[in-house]
C-alpha cells in the first residue's frame, strides 16, 4: 500500500500481532511499519498514520539528517572534504580538506589514529579516577546501538569506532561512563552521580550523541 505525506511516497507495511496497542515506525527507504492487533482495519491504520503526520515528518527529517552525516566525513568533530591525489606519499590535513593517495590508505590511517587516541584517553581517565577500578583492556569495533560496553568479568572496555567522528569530549564521556560501571554496574542515581563527578555536562553530550 502506497500513501503520500508531504509530497513523499511511503510504502505502508502492516504487521498484525496479538497485542492491544498500535505502533508506528518509520524505516529506511520510506517504509512506514505499523504493528497492530488482528482486529484493526486497514482504514483505521490509515487514519492513525494521517493523524501522526507531524511525527512521521520529524522522523523523516531525522533519518535524512543521519544519512547525510553518515555520507559526510567527520574526524574528531570536524567535517572534511576528501581529496584523492594519486601518487601522494602521506596523508595531509589542510584547513577543511584531507589529502590522501587513496580511500583505502585513509581508512587505514584513521583506524591507526583512533586506536592511539582511544588508548590515550582511556589512560588519562583511568589515572584520574579516584575510585579503585581495574585497568581494562581496550577493544574497538563498530557497533550499531552502543557507544561503549563495559565487561567486568573480562575487564575490558569496548568503544565504538564511530566515536572518532565526534569531538574528544564525546569520547571522554563514553570512557567515563564505561569506567563508572566498574563501581556501579547499573544506571542508578549513584552511577550518574559518579559520571557527573568527572563529566558534569554529560547530559548535553548524551543529547549530542543521540542527535
Amino acid at each position: 500500500m502506497i500513501i503520500t505525506i508531504n509530497d513523499i511516497e511511503y510504502s505502508v507495511v502492516i504487521i498484525k500481532k496479538n497485542n492491544k496497542n498500535t505502533y508506528i515506525r518509520l524505516k529506511e527507504n520510506n517504509v512506514i511499519q505499523v504493528t497492530t492487533s488482528y482486529l484493526t482495519s486497514k482504514k483505521a491504520v490509515l487514519n492513525l498514520i494521517y493523524q501522526n503526520e507531524t511525527y512521521i515528518k520529524k522522523m523523516q527529517e531525522k533519518i535524512n539528517k543521519n544519512n547525510k552525516k553518515e555520507n559526510d566525513f567527520y574526524y574528531l568533530g570536524n567535517k572534511y572534504d576528501i581529496v584523492v591525489i594519486d601518487g601522494l606519499k602521506d596523508i595531509d590535513r589542510v584547513d577543511n580538506k584531507i589529502y590522501t593517495p587513496s580511500i583505502e590508505i585513509l581508512n587505514k590511517y584513521i583506524t591507526k589514529e583512533l586506536k592511539k587516541i582511544y588508548l590515550e584517553r582511556l589512560d588519562y581517565w583511568y589515572n584520574n579516577f579516584e575510585e579503585n577500578i581495574p585497568y581494562p583492556k581496550l577493544k574497538v569495533r563498530k557497533m550499531k546501538t552502543r557507544w561503549g560496553v563495559c565487561n567486568r568479568k573480562n575487564i575490558t572496555v569496548t568503544l565504538n569506532s564511530e566515536l572518532i567522528r565526534y569531538n574528544i569530549r564525546c569520547l571522554d564521556y563514553v570512557i567515563v561512563h564505561e569506567l563508572s560501571h566498574y563501581i556501579h554496574f547499573n544506571h542508578s542515581a549513584a552511577f550518574w552521580q559518579l559520571v557527573s563527578k568527572y563529566c558534569p555536562n554529560y547530559k548535553v553530550i548524551r543529547k549530542e550523541l543521540r542527535d
